[in-house]
């Protein structure tokens, strides 16, 4: 009887060994049963039946269930997928690109307001106009197609109109994180080889800190009508009023050209400019708009950096793509927030995970429910507050994704399933040819004898990866401006021999319905208030301040906070480290976020790697907790500015939220 199961248990093996899709597990069943009724002299139909029975019992029942139950999601999927590729293949092939699909929505919505910032408002027609403005006064001053220009402003949507009109002309925006100063702005400035700079009086100051190391041939623009403290500086708004509004000259356009350049932090240095395409624009915003059914009807809340994908790019395209109006906000504030969507009538928002937790810990009120919002999209969404968060303000779907900005892994949940940031099928794998690699306890990839990677079972954590298409906007990876830096993205033997894929970098893990929910991050980076974090960055900037090389910066969880929180080991065996110093020279060279929130002084050498330098895993397994860390312990006291002893106390006063970070 034992051999009998052991044979009924190796056809099961081998069907879901050789066969991971749906319709071949349906052949081979097929073929067993021919080849069973030959044998044994029964009718094919009983034993192609005998043999799905043993494939059932024996395991198989859990791809079976699977199959029921995911298949109207992966169906659904599978037509919003077919239509994307229709429509950059048909792109493509007619020279289309951003400004002409915004040229059709104008066409259709002209007087329709566009976008709402704080009192303000632009009509469809009224961007089309200006945009044509700051295309046409580009091209006059000998910029083209190609050429680069840095947009350094706060949350507004001129971002959005100078990098439209630059790509009118097939110019370049490069999109400035405007959180940035010194050396990280300079350097983002030079990574994209910029001709042109055109900065907000926000931001006068930091470009101040910075004009003497911008060559001369750069040309800077302030957006303003009166002059510039900055020696050289062109004023920009009187210029734009006389330049005319008719269309710009445009240049051949294919939809894989350049569009703008965003920003995404390195493991290993300084932010890297990440390549967006037309078509990368157009499949990111209309992937959600298609899974999410967002409408010209609906009018978006969108309170993300433009800088950036989520807010920059999805939420924008959601208006120069499908004529839906967007509302665009200089910061974000918990405490407006549905105030802001009732006042402007929103019917959708984005998020990441740190709104939703702020907007949960807001006090109970009337406004929590007299909104009209039925979707909120974004990504970090914790799975502990995912139903509450639904319960308490009453939006029906929550469109968790996950999107690495510069690559080929774009994955979503728009079935509203607790906890996943996407899927990939596991009925059809190959339609979308996204999934997880094994990796160890140290998140590096395992590879098999023949030197291919492993792919994660249900339950494993695996970093996720993308099989790189050439010649497919929807599979290829258009990279950074850095050619080393786009080649250390990519890995060979992926899938197979030969083949090249994208890393994210992320290690997720995957269920049997082929659902995955985000576990980690690996190499030098963590994420904190929704930013990608470079350890090297930050220790560079500590190094410079105390004049130490014994630095080390890593990500520790908070509780009750999505994310990692940056915490800093420091050697200080005499005692000399001032932190009240420390901490103005961080607030002035670094972003909020990058900060470390989290001092540790060490007396002495903790563990050390080869090359002499403080383990990180190490240290970041102690994390923040005076009950483990014998060294001298201290946190950033948000409200006093202030960075305060780290005491038994104190700890358990941030373990209970009753501290917030």
């Amino acid at each position: 009887m034992s051999d009998v199961f052991s044979v009924a248990r190796s056809i099961r093996a081998t069907i879901d060994g050789c066969f991971n899709m749906l319709v071949l597990k349906l052949v081979s069943f097929f073929l067993l049963g021919v080849f069973f009724s030959y044998y044994l002299g029964l009718s094919c139909t009983l034993t192609t039946l005998a043999v799905f029975v043993v494939y059932v019992a024996t395991g198989g029942w859990i791809f079976v269930k699977a199959v029921v139950q995911t298949l109207p999601r992966d169906w659904r999927a599978l037509k919003v997928l077919l239509t994307l590729k229709w429509a950059v293949k048909k792109y493509n092939q007619s020279g289309m690109s951003i400004p002409k699909l915004f040229q059709e929505t104008v066409r259709k919505y002209p007087n329709k307001t566009c976008f709402i910032y704080e009192n303000k408002t632009w009509t469809f027609q009224e961007v089309d106009l200006i945009t044509n403005a700051i295309g046409n006064f580009f091209n006059e001053a000998g910029l083209g197609k190609g050429s680069v220009v840095a947009l350094v402003m706060e949350n507004r949507p001129e971002l959005v109109f100078y990098w439209l009109g630059l790509g009118k002309i097939g110019a370049i925006g490069a999109l400035i994180n405007f959180n940035l100063r010194e050396k990280s702005l300079l350097h983002c400035i030079q990574a994209a080889q910029a001709q042109g700079i055109v900065f907000s009086e926000e931001m006068t100051p930091a470009i101040a800190e910075i004009s003497q190391d911008i060559p001369k041939s750069c040309l800077m623009y302030y957006m303003s009508s009166v002059a510039c403290p900055i020696p050289g500086v062109i004023s920009l708004d009187p210029l734009l009023e006389k330049s005319p509004t008719y269309k710009p000259p445009e240049p051949l356009t294919k939809f894989t050209d350049r569009l703008f350049y965003v920003y995404t932090s390195g493991t290993t240095g300084l932010p890297k400019a990440a390549i967006i395409t037309h078509s990368r624009y157009y499949y990111m915003a209309s992937a959600i708009n298609m899974f999410l059914r967002i409408t010209p009807e609906d009018v978006l809340y969108n309170a993300l950096p433009l800088y950036h994908t989520a807010g920059g790019i999805i939420g924008t395209g959601q208006a120069l793509l499908w004529g839906t109006t967007v509302v665009v906000k200089k910061k974000f504030s918990a405490s407006r927030f549905w105030d802001d969507c009732i006042q402007y009538n929103c019917t959708a928002a984005q998020y990441i995970g740190e709104i939703c937790r702020y907007l949960i810990a807001q006090p109970v009120k009337l406004a929590d429910k007299q909104h009209r919002v039925r979707v909120m999209f974004g990504n970090g969404l914790q799975p502990g507050l995912w139903e509450d968060f639904q319960a308490r303000f009453g939006v029906n779907i929550m469109g968790e994704f996950y999107g690495a900005t510069e690559g080929n892994c774009n994955i979503i949940n728009f079935d509203n399933t607790i906890g996943a940031c996407g899927f990939t099928s596991v009925i059809a794998p190959f339609m979308y040819p996204v999934t997880l690699i094994k990796v160890d306890s140290e998140n590096k990839i395992i590879r098999d004898r023949n030197g291919v990677c492993v792919k994660a079972k249900p339950g494993e954590p695996g970093e996720l990866v993308g099989r790189i298409v050439t010649g497919d906007p929807l599979r290829q990876f258009d990279g950074y401006v850095s050619k080393d830096a786009t080649d250390k993205k990519v890995a060979r033997d992926v899938f197979k021999k030969g083949d090249l894929a994208f890393l994210t970098g992320d290690v997720l893990v995957m269920d049997e319905r082929g659902y995955m929910k985000f576990r980690d991050r690996t190499g030098d980076t963590f994420r904190w208030r929704g930013e990608n974090v470079s350890t090297f960055e930050v220790e560079t900037t500590i190094s410079k301040i105390i004049g130490l090389s014994d630095a080390v910066v890593y990500g520790v969880e908070v509780p009750g906070s999505e994310g990692r929180a940056g915490m800093a080991a420091i050697m200080d065996p005499e005692s000399k480290i001032n932190l009240a110093d420390l901490h103005k020279a961080l607030h002035h060279s670094l972003p909020p976020y990058s900060r470390p929130l989290f001092i540790r002084l060490l007396d002495q050498a903790a563990d050390t790697t080869g090359t002499h330098k403080l383990k990180k895993t190490t240290l970041q397994a102690e994390g923040f907790n005076p009950n483990v860390v014998k060294d001298r312990l201290f946190y950033m006291n948000t409200k006093l500015a202030q960075y305060e002893s780290l005491t038994k106390s104190v700890y358990e006063d941030i373990c209970k939220q009753k501290i917030r970070m």
